[in-house]
C-alpha cells in the first residue's frame, strides 16, 4: 500500500514500480483492480484505489482507459519489454483492455452499477462505427474489441491489435456474470444484477440441459436498487439469490426485484 493505491511490482533492488515515489510509472491499473477481484486487499483501501485509478487512468474524453500513467519515456529504470514501445503506445500507458475490462468487473464487484457501465461504454468498440470521423479515428473493426488502444498523438483512440485478446471474453463474462449478474454455480443459477441506476431492468431466456429446460428471467429495478430483494421461482419466493436447475423441459419463470434497500443475501467482496 503506498499511501492512497497499491504498488504494482518491486525491482530486485528493492525499488517500488506503481508509487507515488516514481516519475514515471506512479500508478498501473492491475493493481488496483485486483485489491478486489483478488479479495486480497483490505476493503475500505480497495475501494480507495479504486476511486483514484478512476481519477489518474480513465479518460472518458479521449474514450480510453489507461493501463499507468505517467508512460515510461526517459527513467534509468528497466521495467522489461514494456519500456521498448513509444510512450503512450500498448501497454507502455495505452490502454490495455483486459486491466480496463477488470476495471469495470471491480466496480461491479462493488455494487457501482454506474461505473462498471460507464467504463464498458468508454471501451465499447460499437460507439466507434458510428460516424465516417470515429471509424477514421479508431482504424480497427467497430464489432471486434481491440487488445489495445493508442494515447499517443496523432493515434489517440486507434485500435491496436484485434481478433487476438482475451478481454473479449473477460468482456463478455463481466457483463454477463457480474453485471447482470447470471452465474452458474454448481447446480444453482445465481441471478445477482448489479445495473445502472437508470435502468428500469432487462430481461433474457436461459436454456439448461439435454431437454433444453427454459428458464424466463425477469429483472425489475425498483428505485435504482442494487441488491435483490425478492426472487420467485414459478411464483415461490426463494431463499438465496439464486435457484436449483431442474432438467425437465419445461418453460419456467423467474422474477427478479432489486431495491436500494435490499435485506436480502450480499455479495462478498
Amino acid at each position: 500500500w503506498d499511501g492512497e493505491w497499491y504498488v504494482r511490482a518491486y525491482f530486485d533492488d528493492g525499488k517500488p514500480l506503481g508509487s507515488k515515489d516514481n516519475d514515471e510509472c506512479k500508478i498501473d491499473l492491475i493493481a488496483q483492480s485486483w485489491s478486489v477481484l483478488s479479495g486480497g486487499g483490505d476493503l475500505r483501501r480497495a475501494i480507495k484505489a479504486i476511486a483514484i485509478a478512476d481519477r489518474y487512468l480513465v479518460r472518458p474524453l479521449e474514450d480510453v482507459v489507461l493501463l499507468l500513467a505517467p508512460p515510461f519515456d526517459k527513467t534509468a529504470l528497466d521495467p522489461g519489454y514494456i519500456k521498448g514501445y513509444l510512450p503512450g503506445l500498448r501497454e507502455n500507458g495505452g490502454q490495455y483492455t483486459h486491466a480496463a475490462v477488470w476495471l469495470a468487473m471491480a466496480h461491479a464487484m462493488l455494487r457501482d452499477g454506474d461505473s462498471a457501465w460507464r467504463i464498458l461504454s468508454i471501451i465499447n468498440p460499437v460507439k466507434s462505427g458510428t460516424s465516417p470521423k470515429s471509424i477514421q479515428r479508431y482504424g480497427s473493426e467497430p464489432y471486434v474489441l481491440a487488445g489495445d488502444v493508442y494515447f499517443r498523438e496523432p493515434f489517440v483512440g486507434r485500435g491496436g491489435w484485434s481478433w487476438y485478446t482475451g478481454s473479449a471474453g473477460w468482456m463478455y463474462r463481466t457483463i454477463v456474470e457480474w453485471l447482470l449478474g447470471i452465474r452458474k454455480e454448481g447446480n444453482m443459477l445465481k441471478v445477482d444484477p448489479v445495473l445502472p441506476t437508470s435502468w428500469s431492468g432487462f430481461s433474457l431466456e436461459y436454456r439448461h440441459g439435454t431437454n433444453n429446460t427454459l428458464y424466463e428471467i425477469r429483472v425489475e429495478n425498483a428505485n435504482g436498487g442494487q441488491g435483490v430483494s425478492s426472487l420467485l421461482l414459478d411464483g415461490l419466493e426463494q431463499p438465496v439469490n439464486g435457484f436449483p436447475l431442474t432438467d425437465d423441459g419445461l418453460v419456467h419463470t423467474v422474477q427478479v426485484r432489486l431495491d436500494a434497500n435490499c435485506p436480502r443475501e450480499k455479495r462478498k467482496i
